[in-house]
């Protein structure tokens, strides 16, 4: 079986390493086509580095421009790579641009699409990431679901038949990487200057548009962030430092620290470390849940509902909105008593996704 994976982004690198280290356990043909979408060193290369991944087979180099001109060059790119190839399934992963192109081109080729991390829904449309899941979804021959919650919408969007609950490869590599970096196999994390890892401090994330296209409201999230009690590590994503410095908006002031974003193993070291974890992101909110550190999403919706049912996270659309009092004492809030369970899975997800690309018949999952 000749298996080609189509990554472009951080998090489809980080989830690329479990199913690159599964396939390497078999006879199958594993091939890795990087679009280059990010082309950033500290959101590619390191966690090729870090995480062990192969080296891309194919590098298609796209790199930046608006969601039609970078969909648009993944696809240009991408079509004489899968009409050589000519795989047994395109693997696609989570919900960038890549993901959406890699689909396209490969249900146009009548070549089979598995979809990873299917299921996933915000339920809200501005985000470009979930027009990117749902077209994909509605796509793919199969979705790879990592939850229950997935599989129950797709199974309302009438997907029921291609889909299979596969678990989250997150949890994979998350688990893999937090018992060496508790066993002293990787070196502590770089984080900002004024950062001591020994006192409490929190980890802070911030890039999605909603919340940095619109100067006064980047200026007011960090206004919020800069007033809170503790330290904030805030790892600054090249779009949040490109449109800071375009608004005239200084990120380091107040409590904020600013540093560069860190390899995978510096990330979980990072989250260890701290006292907790304020972001957007949707990748971060589930890695602090499996590393028993609360979360605050400045956002008004997840994809990780299991992160908030538990406990483990809150949503705050509009931390500048609130008192000071209540914005601090929300994010430095005791973690939850009870048992969060494994929403996502054991740690095997990855090798679930070979068998049952290996077992998938007819449009329905083989019999376990």
């Amino acid at each position: 079986m000749k298996v080609i994976s189509i990554v472009g982004a951080r998090p489809q690198l980080v989830k690329l390493a479990p199913i690159a280290a599964a396939f390497a356990g078999t006879e199958h043909q594993h091939v890795i086509v990087h679009t280059g979408q990010h082309y950033d060193a500290d959101l590619s290369d390191v966690f090729f580095e870090g995480l062990g991944i192969p080296d891309p087979d194919v590098h298609l180099g796209v790199g930046s421009g608006s969601h039609g001109v970078q969909t648009g060059a993944v696809l240009t790119a991408l079509d004489p790579v899968l009409e050589r190839e000519r795989p047994d399934w395109v693997l696609v992963y989570g919900d960038t641009n890549s993901t959406i192109a890699g689909a396209l081109s490969a249900v146009k080729m009548h070549l089979p699409v598995a979809h990873l991390e299917a299921g996933l829904r915000s339920f809200n449309r501005r985000m470009p990431e979930e027009h990117n899941r749902v077209l994909t979804d509605h796509s793919a021959d199969v979705l790879l679901a990592p939850t229950e919650e997935a599989m129950r919408h797709l199974a309302d969007e009438g997907l029921k038949d291609r889909a299979v609950l596969a678990g989250d490869v997150m949890v994979d590599i998350c688990l893999r990487i937090r018992d060496a970096v508790l066993a002293g196999e990787h070196a502590a994390p770089a984080l900002p200057e004024g950062i001591d890892p020994e006192q409490p401090f929190l980890l802070a994330t911030l890039h999605r548009p909603d919340n940095t296209d619109d100067p006064e409201r980047l200026a007011a999230i960090v206004d919020a962030l800069a007033g809170l009690p503790l330290p904030v590590a805030l790892l600054a994503h090249p779009r949040l430092v490109a449109r800071a410095a375009e608004h005239g908006i200084e990120l380091a002031k107040g409590s904020v620290r600013v540093g560069r974003p860190l390899p995978y193993a510096g990330l979980v070291a990072a989250v260890l470390a701290s006292a907790g974890v304020v972001t957007d992101s949707g990748g971060l909110q589930k890695e602090a849940f499996l590393l028993s550190r609360i979360t605050t999403t400045i956002r008004p919706e997840t994809e990780w509902v299991e992160t908030v049912d538990s406990g483990w996270n809150v949503l705050v659309p509009d931390p500048h909105t609130l008192p000071a009092e209540e914005w601090a004492a929300t994010v430095t809030r005791a973690v939850p008593t009870a048992d969060p369970g494994t929403p996502y899975g054991d740690g095997r997800a990855a090798r679930n996704v070979v068998r049952i690309l290996e077992e998938w018949q007819g449009g329905a999952p083989a019999a376990r």
